[in-house]
Parts: structure tokens; C-alpha cells; sequence
């Protein structure tokens, strides 16, 4: 049997690629929190891999950090073909 995907190589990749565009965006977790009307504390757990978002809210979280969709994935799955996450341990802002 296989790994859950959040314990794949690729879910971190995807993990730090959400960070990635939101530190881009200039935006703190709450900043975000906010435009989204979540909690900061929603944003984190889906940072962290605690929270998994469907694609609707994967849209939305692009979209308030500026970001379309359509370019997310082309990142993520130049991502993976790079090599996968760079694991520099960090999480969260």
C-alpha cells in the first residue's frame, strides 16, 4: 500500500510552493486570513499540511495572493521536475 499523498515528497513541494507565493504576495498569514475571511490559524494548518483544500479554495488562495491558478500548477509541476520540495524547513510565517 502507498503513502498518503501528505506524506509525499510532492504534498511538501506543494506546501512550500503555497508559502512561496503568499511571501511573494507580501503577505503575512493573517493578511491572507483576512482577505479569504478564514482565521489566521485556517491558513497555517493548510501551511503546515493539516488542512487540505480543494480546488475552489486552492483558486481563492491563489487569487488573493495574485496569483492564477493556471500558474500555480505550471510552478508546482516544474517543481517536481526540478527535483521536488527544497526542504529548507521552513513551514509557516
Amino acid at each position: 500500500m502507498s503513502a498518503k499523498s501528505i506524506h509525499k515528497p510532492e504534498y511538501q513541494a506543494l506546501l512550500e510552493l503555497l508559502i512561496e507565493v503568499r511571501d511573494k504576495a507580501g503577505l503575512k498569514q493573517s493578511e491572507l486570513a483576512a482577505l479569504l475571511e478564514r482565521s489566521q490559524s485556517y491558513i497555517s494548518d493548510v501551511e503546515r499540511g493539516g488542512r487540505r483544500l480543494d480546488l475552489l479554495q486552492l483558486r481563492e488562495y491563489c487569487q488573493a495572493c495574485d496569483q492564477d491558478l493556471v500558474g500555480f500548477v505550471k510552478r508546482f509541476e516544474k517543481m517536481l521536475v526540478d527535483g521536488g520540495p527544497r526542504s529548507t524547513g521552513r513551514t509557516s510565517r
